[in-house]
C-alpha cells in the first residue's frame, strides 16, 4: 500500500514538474471578417408585403390631391361645360394642348414597358462561390483557405502579429498579403469584434502554447481577391453556409458570435 502510494505520488510530481516546464506564452493573430453587404433590399415575405401594402392604402386614402388630380378634374368640367355650350373652344389651342388624361396614358404605356432587374446573376445559377456578384439580398463573408498544422482549413483570412505592430495593423498586412492591393475594404474600428483561441498540438509546443486570434470587422468596398496572392481556394459565403464550411465547430462557434 504504501509502496503505491509513493509511485503515485511520484507521477503527480513528474506531472507537475512538466506542466510547470511548459511554456506559457501565447502567439497573438488578428483576424479580418470581410463582408459584401446587400446589394438590393431584402423580399418582402407574405406577411411583410401584406403589411406594406395595408400602409400603401392608408397613405393613399389620408394623402391629399396631386396638381396632377386637380388639373384632370378641371379639365373634366371644363369638357362637360363645352358639351353643354356653355363655354367656347378656341379650337387652335385645343388641338395642341396635352390634358391630364393624355399625360397619364403616356406614363401608362411608358410603365409598361418598364423590366425590373433580376434579383439573381448568372454566378448565382452556376453557384460560383468565388463571385461576390450574387446572393444580392445577403451579406456574404470571406472564407479563404490557409494551411494549419499539417491540414488545409477554410477560415477567416488571419495571421501573426509581427513586433512593433498594433493589432490593426496586422489584420491590414494579413489582409493585403493574403487577398492583394485589388480588394479595397474599410475596416470599422480598432478594437477587435471577436476572439478566439486554440492550442497547439503537443509535439508543436516548442515556444508557444497555442494562438490567440483577435477578429476585425470590415466591409467590402471593390474589389476581389487577386489570384496571384492567393492560389489556393477562397469563397464568398452567406452566414447560413458558413458552419459546413468551418471544420472546427469550436472555431465556427467564435466566429458565429460577431455574425449579424
Amino acid at each position: 500500500m504504501l509502496r503505491r502510494f509513493v509511485q503515485v505520488g511520484a507521477r503527480e510530481l513528474r506531472r507537475t514538474q512538466s506542466t510547470a516546464a511548459a511554456p506559457e506564452k501565447w502567439d497573438l493573430y488578428a483576424g479580418v471578417l470581410v463582408e459584401r453587404l446587400p446589394v438590393v433590399s431584402k423580399s418582402l415575405n407574405p406577411l411583410e408585403k401584406q403589411f406594406q401594402d395595408m400602409l400603401w392604402r392608408v397613405e393613399y386614402e389620408n394623402s391629399l390631391k396631386s396638381d396632377h388630380e386637380l388639373k384632370h378634374e378641371r379639365e373634366i368640367v371644363q369638357a362637360e361645360l363645352i358639351k353643354k355650350g356653355k363655354v367656347q373652344v378656341d379650337l387652335e389651342d385645343s388641338g395642341a394642348k396635352q390634358t391630364a388624361q393624355d399625360l397619364k396614358d403616356a406614363y401608362v404605356e411608358e410603365l409598361k414597358k418598364f423590366q425590373l432587374g433580376s434579383r439573381t446573376t448568372p454566378d448565382d445559377q452556376a453557384n460560383k462561390t468565388s463571385s461576390t456578384d450574387r446572393c444580392l439580398e445577403h451579406t456574404l463573408y470571406l472564407l479563404v483557405q490557409q494551411k494549419l498544422g499539417q491540414q488545409e482549413h477554410l477560415l477567416l483570412p488571419q495571421g501573426k502579429r509581427q513586433e512593433g505592430e498594433t493589432m490593426r495593423q496586422t489584420a491590414e498586412r494579413v489582409l493585403r498579403e493574403q487577398c492583394g492591393q485589388d480588394l479595397q475594404v474599410l475596416f470599422y474600428g480598432n478594437a477587435p469584434v471577436g476572439f478566439h483561441k486554440y492550442k497547439y498540438p503537443v509535439n508543436q509546443r516548442t515556444e508557444s502554447i497555442g494562438a490567440k486570434v483577435f477578429f476585425y470587422r470590415a466591409s467590402l468596398r471593390s474589389g476581389q481577391v487577386a489570384a496571384e496572392n492567393h492560389q489556393a481556394k477562397f469563397e464568398w459565403l452567406p452566414k447560413e453556409a458558413l458552419n459546413g464550411k468551418l471544420s472546427n465547430a469550436a472555431y465556427a462557434d467564435s466566429v458565429n458570435k460577431f455574425l449579424l
